[in-house]
């Protein structure tokens, strides 16, 4: 089972680079939204389950967060972002 950290949202710096998004089209559809996040290596715990909040607003991961192993300066997570409704 999955629950809430206890420790409560933890801060971290992170780039932010808009991916695309899918405009409404029809009355009643809504704005897609997509963004990658590259933060640190050393956050731990990052999953589908997690959740980010960035610039006022909810996102999602919508895809497995991808490591990448460089040298000690490159290491970082690549995480895809979908904003919430």
């Amino acid at each position: 089972m999955i629950t809430p950290s206890p420790d409560g949202p933890i801060e971290v710096r992170a780039a932010f680079i808009p991916q695309r998004s899918s405009r409404a089209e029809v009355p009643g559809q809504q704005q897609i939204n997509v963004t990658t996040m590259i933060v640190d290596a050393a956050v731990d715990d990052v999953s589908l389950w997690s959740r980010v909040e960035y610039n006022g607003r909810e996102w999602d991961i919508a895809s497995p967060p991808a490591y990448h192993h460089g040298d000690r300066r490159t290491r970082h997570w690549s995480i895809d972002l979908r904003e919430r409704p």
